[in-house]
């Protein structure tokens, strides 16, 4: 691979870029979220047990344990993290001096605090994702201040790892949808459902959801190609491969976050796209010639190259490199046509497709794989090192070969370690719990909604008998209400309520605690809901009782003439989801109980307090 200096600082760069969307997105919702009268405070998860600080970090790394000791509550010390990462990452952005090393490494503890009270709404696998490409730009950041090396021959070795976080996470996100037996993705229609009953679709899923059939069926085959067999050239000795791969991951993740708000996800998969391009191509798209660097290892290649020998050799190497790329594109052509039985319905002006193997068959095949996918890994860093390692051995002078060699020893063990434990499951799963370092991902699992999008609609009343419906910003509720764009910002409550959707509602034991800050009147809270206070109907007083039924909504249909509707959606009623309450009712009250958001916050009030008298 060549130079990747320019995709190395793309590359850091946007991931400054995605720190201040995630830190600038949780800290105006921490209030309603996290707060002491919050939906889930977080001082629930800080609990005295006589430890030291030692200790304490140990069982659950997070700064907010300093906290008190500094005359802060939970809730104004997770607010001063979020907001100097932040700053940081926006200084960062702003600066190329600041992407250091080291800042990168405060900004990955500042997120691994907040993540690690986060609970139920900071445990999504883009705040998985985050965690884990923050902790790799650790290792492929420079150290910039108060001096930089301009010698870093190692920077290759440790953007590989990028690389191979791509492969894991856009392979794994293919292969648990087959592997979950979900009949809409093995019968090739799950995008017929999957625009309308996404958590937050934008406008343009509502076009999309109107596209025939068989498009829709077809889009899926290209999903499965892009996610399964296209990330098996990300490591190819052939240039062109890794490019033509970059293309098509991003027109993927372009396409979904047009359809739908993702907020950071998306962004963060490109970035670890970037692991696939050289400075050759950057400057390419820059419009400028790629700037010539002379060492001596060029000097020398170039002085190989004179002979008429090694140019006849380097000549048949080419024609054969062309061979096997343009036959690694016809394969991946002869088998998507294979085993989706592609055939063009030229009366109907359609592509009917259908899925030609078996879950048998498809285990079979990840069988086979496995293996040789991990030997692929490490051929493809061991080239790398030894790559780097000979760049190394070329570098002028004793000092600074010395100074190359030993970066490039320390950084080469850091990625070994990195990659073996992605693969060792033990470490695998000890490092996930506590750190983050390493995580599993599978995207799109199961396709839910496929008999309509369950969504909790909550109404509120004065006096049981006129019922007000209270609509949230970004969810669907309103049918006259357009979806929203609204990525990279990601509200949380929203999604979770898409979740709760899915189940009864003691298995989202929040939503109890959601609706008796509600009876509270709780503006930090309110503002989750609907930041402009005038759109929330309980504004200038609390709600009485209130109540939530769960209704099931589509997309509305074109009409027959092809205009298109005044409403977006269409719902029917389904059943109650939970029974009316009011403050001081047994069920709010035992649920609340139930579920240890009555007693823990008690407890929480006095762990706090003694901590600050210890102090």
């Amino acid at each position: 691979m060549g130079d990747i200096r320019l995709p190395r600082h793309m590359f850091l760069w946007c991931l400054s870029a995605i720190y201040m969307f995630a830190f600038a997105s949780l800290y105006v919702q921490i209030p309603g979220l996290y707060g002491n009268e919050g939906v889930l405070p977080a001082r629930w998860q800080l609990r005295v047990s006589g430890k030291s600080v030692v200790e304490q970090l140990k069982d659950s790394p997070t700064l907010l344990w300093f906290g008190p000791r500094l005359g802060l509550d939970t809730q104004q010390c997770m607010e001063l993290l979020s907001l100097t990462g932040a700053l940081l990452s926006l200084m960062t952005l702003a600066l190329p001096v600041l992407r250091d090393c080291r800042v990168f490494l405060v900004l990955w503890i500042l997120y691994l605090s907040l993540y690690q009270v986060g609970q139920v709404f900071l445990y999504f696998q883009w705040d998985n994702l985050l965690l884990e490409m923050g902790f790799l730009a650790i290792l492929i950041a420079p150290m910039k201040m108060p001096w930089s090396s301009k010698v870093r021959l190692h920077d290759s070795v440790t953007f590989w790892l990028a690389r191979w976080l791509l492969f894991r996470l856009m392979f794994a996100s293919g292969v648990v949808k087959l592997t979950s037996r979900c009949p809409t993705w093995w019968g090739l229609t799950a995008l017929t459902y999957h625009y309308e009953t996404q958590c937050i679709p934008t406008p343009l899923a509502w076009f999309a959801h109107q596209l025939p059939v068989w498009f829709q069926k077809l889009s899926v085959v290209g999903t499965f190609v892009i996610e399964i067999a296209v990330p098996f050239m990300f490591f190819s000795p052939i240039r062109r491969h890794r490019l033509a791969a970059f293309y098509m991951q991003v027109l993927l993740q372009v396409l979904i976050i047009l359809s739908g708000n993702y907020n950071f996800f998306n962004i963060l998969t490109i970035t670890l796209c970037l692991s696939l391009l050289d400075d050759q191509h950057v400057n390419f798209w820059l419009r400028r010639p790629t700037p010539k660097t002379e060492n001596i290892f060029e000097k020398k290649y170039l002085m190989l190259t004179k002979s008429v020998l090694i140019s006849s050799l380097q000549t048949l190497i080419s024609g054969l490199a062309v061979m096997l790329e343009m036959g690694t594109y016809a394969l991946l052509g002869y088998w998507t046509v294979k085993y989706f039985d592609l055939q063009v319905e030229w009366e109907n002006k359609s592509i009917s497709t259908k899925t030609a193997f078996t879950y048998f068959e498809f285990n079979g095949f990840l069988k086979t794989v496995t293996v040789p996918s991990i030997w692929i890994g490490v051929l493809s860093l061991t080239w790398e090192i030894i790559s780097s390692m000979f760049k190394c051995a070329c570098v002028r002078g004793v000092l600074w070969r010395l100074w190359s060699t030993i970066q490039w020893a320390v950084m080469t063990a850091a990625t070994v370690s990195m990659f073996a434990i992605s693969l060792v499951s033990k470490l695998h799963v000890c490092l996930t719990d506590r750190y983050q370092l390493v995580n599993s991902y599978g995207l799109f699992r199961r396709m839910t909604g496929v008999g309509g999008r369950p969504e909790v609609v909550i109404e509120g009343s004065m006096d049981r008998n006129t019922w007000t419906e209270i609509e949230f910003m970004y969810k669907p509720g309103n049918m006259s209400a357009a979806p929203p764009v609204v990525a990279p910002h990601q509200p949380r409550l929203d999604w979770q309520m898409w979740f709760a959707a899915l189940g009864p509602h003691t298995q989202s034991p929040w939503f109890s605690s959601l609706l008796h800050r509600l009876l509270q009147g709780k503006r930090d809270v309110i503002r989750l809901i609907q930041t402009d206070e005038s759109q929330y109907p309980f504004s200038k007083q609390p709600p009485a009782y209130l109540r939530a039924h769960r209704y099931k909504y589509w997309f509305s249909e074109p009409k027959k003439d092809g205009s298109y509707p005044q409403r977006w959606w269409r719902r029917v009623y389904v059943e109650e989801f939970y029974p009316m309450v009011h403050l001081g009712d047994s069920y709010l009250e035992q649920m609340l109980v139930q579920h240890g958001l009555k007693v823990r916050n008690k407890s929480a009030v006095k762990s706090e307090s003694v901590i600050r008298d210890t102090c």
